[in-house]
C-alpha cells in the first residue's frame, strides 16, 4: 500500500489476474441487466467521454434537465440496479476502513481515447465514508490535487487490478484521467478500461 497523500491510498496490483477475470465476468452479468448509457452534462446536454452502469440500490446518474444524483433505478429502463456482488463487498470491508456497507458501485467504461475531468466525488450524504476504486483493464494516467481545483496536482499510472482509496482528509480532492495507454492489458478483448467506484451515500 502506498499514501500518495493525506487520506489517499494506493494498492497496486490488488487483484490478481484470476480474480480480474472474475470480476469482468461479474461486471458482464450487471451489464446485461442495466446496460451501459452514455451520461450528459447538466445543463449543457453534453455528453461525457465514458459510459456507464451502476449496481447497488442506488445509482448514480446525470442528465440535462435533473443533473447529477443518486437514483434507484436505471435511467432507461426503469429497473433497479442489480445488488452490489459479494467480491467487491469483500474489497470494501478489506481497504475501506468504514463501518457501514457501501450502497452504490458506479462502473465506468473508458474507450481507449476516454479521459474524465478534474471533479470531486461530493454528490453524497455521508462524505465520511470513502471511494474505493478498482481498475480493469489498460493502464490510465490518474491526476490527483487538493481540495480546490487550483490546487497543485501529481499523476500516477493505475493498472488493471490496482485499487485507489480516496477519504480522510483526501475525500473531496479533485481527481480525473488524463489518458488510457491502449494495449497495456489483454483483459477486455476489445480494448479500453472499466473502473468500478465503491460509495456509501446517505450516513
Amino acid at each position: 500500500m502506498l499514501e500518495i497523500s493525506s487520506g489517499i491510498r494506493h494498492f497496486p496490483g490488488y487483484l490478481d489476474r484470476p480474480a480480474q477475470e472474475t470480476m469482468i465476468e461479474t461486471i458482464r452479468q450487471i451489464v446485461s441487466a442495466a446496460p451501459l448509457f452514455t451520461p450528459v452534462m447538466p445543463g449543457t446536454g453534453k455528453p461525457m467521454s465514458v459510459r456507464m452502469s451502476n449496481c447497488g440500490e442506488l445509482g448514480w446518474v446525470t442528465d440535462k434537465e435533473r443533473g447529477y444524483r443518486y437514483q434507484p433505478v436505471h435511467p432507461l429502463t426503469g429497473e433497479a440496479w442489480p445488488p452490489i456482488p459479494d467480491a467487491l463487498m469483500q474489497i470494501w470491508n478489506e481497504v475501506s476502513g468504514y463501518h457501514l456497507p457501501p450502497q452504490a458501485c458506479l462502473i465506468n467504461f473508458y474507450a481507449d481515447d476516454a479521459k474524465m475531468g478534474l471533479h470531486q466525488d461530493k454528490d453524497e450524504q455521508d462524505l465520511r465514508a470513502p471511494v474505493v476504486s478498482i481498475s480493469l483493464g489498460n493502464t490510465c494516467l490518474f491526476r490527483v490535487g487538493g481540495t480546490t481545483r487550483t490546487d497543485r496536482t501529481q499523476s500516477l499510472k493505475l493498472a488493471s487490478g490496482d485499487v485507489i482509496v480516496l477519504g480522510g482528509d483526501g475525500r473531496l480532492c479533485f481527481h480525473g484521467v488524463d489518458r488510457i495507454y491502449p494495449a497495456t492489458s489483454t483483459l477486455l478483448k476489445s480494448g479500453g478500461r472499466i473502473n468500478l467506484t465503491l460509495r456509501r451515500v446517505t450516513p
